[in-house]
C-alpha cells in the first residue's frame, strides 16, 4: 500500500511542470495578457471602493477623499428619517416583488401555452414575436406605454368605442393605476424571453412520460 502511494507521489510530481525562467518565457504571452487583466480589475473595480468613504464624510472636491471631514452616520440618518427617501425605498422593493412575481409565473403559463401548438412554423413565430421586446431599452417601452395609456391613446379609443368608457381618462393621473401599469410593462417586456429557459425544460420531458401518462387514465389537463 505505501508502495502504491510513493509511485502515485512521484508520478505526481513528474507530471508538475516545474516553474523556471525557461517555461516563463514559454508563457510569456499569458501571463503578460493575465497581468494586464489583473491590473485592469484593481484600477476599475477595487481602487473605485476607496469612493465609499464619501459616504462617512462632508465631501468637498477641493479637499478630497482624505482631508474631507469626517462625518460618521449623520447623511445615512438624514437619509433614514426623509420620508421621500423612505417611500422611495418601498416603491423600489414593491416593484422587484411584483415584477419578480408576475414575468416568474406568465413566464410559466406562457410555455406551457406554447408548448400545447402543434404547429411548428407558429410557435416559432409566436416565441419571435412575444421575445422581441425584450431588446427594447425601457425608455423606449416607456415611451409606447405613455403613448397606448395617453387620453388620446389607443386603449382609451378602444375603450371609448366599446363603451366600457363614456370618456377618456388619463391612466397616469390616477394613482391606484401605478401598480398594474407597471407589472403589465414588465410581463409585456420580458414574459417571451423569461418563458425560453422553461419552454426548452419543457420540451426536454420524455415523450415516454406522456404515453405512460395516457396509458394511467391521465387527460390533456393531467399531462400538462
Amino acid at each position: 500500500m505505501s508502495l502504491t502511494r510513493t509511485k502515485s507521489k512521484q508520478k505526481r510530481k513528474q507530471t508538475r511542470t516545474p516553474i523556471t525562467w525557461k517555461e516563463i518565457k514559454r508563457q510569456k504571452v499569458l501571463l503578460f495578457w493575465a497581468g494586464v487583466m489583473m491590473i485592469y480589475g484593481v484600477i476599475f473595480y477595487y481602487l473605485p471602493l476607496a469612493g465609499w468613504a464619501m459616504a462617512f464624510q462632508n465631501y468637498k472636491p477641493q479637499l478630497g477623499i482624505l482631508h474631507s471631514e469626517f462625518v460618521g452616520l449623520q447623511k445615512f440618518r438624514m437619509l433614514f428619517s426623509d420620508v421621500t427617501f423612505l417611500r422611495v425605498i418601498r416603491n423600489t422593493l414593491a416593484m422587484g416583488v411584483i415584477n419578480l412575481v408576475a414575468t416568474f409565473v406568465t413566464a410559466i403559463v406562457f410555455a406551457i401555452l406554447l408548448n400545447e401548438i402543434k404547429s411548428n412554423g407558429g410557435k416559432k413565430t409566436v416565441q419571435t414575436i412575444s421575445y422581441l421586446p425584450h431588446f427594447l431599452s425601457w425608455i423606449i417601452v416607456t415611451g409606447i406605454l405613455h403613448d397606448m395609456l395617453s387620453g388620446t391613446g389607443i386603449v382609451n379609443e378602444v375603450l371609448v368605442n366599446l363603451h366600457v368608457l363614456s370618456q377618456p381618462i388619463n391612466f397616469f393621473a390616477h394613482p391606484e393605476y401605478f401598480w398594474p401599469i407597471v407589472a403589465f410593462a414588465n410581463v409585456w417586456k420580458e414574459t417571451g424571453w423569461n418563458a425560453i429557459i422553461y419552454l426548452a425544460a419543457i420540451t426536454s420531458i420524455d415523450p415516454s412520460l406522456y404515453e405512460a401518462a395516457a396509458i394511467d387514465g391521465a387527460g390533456r389537463w393531467n399531462k400538462i
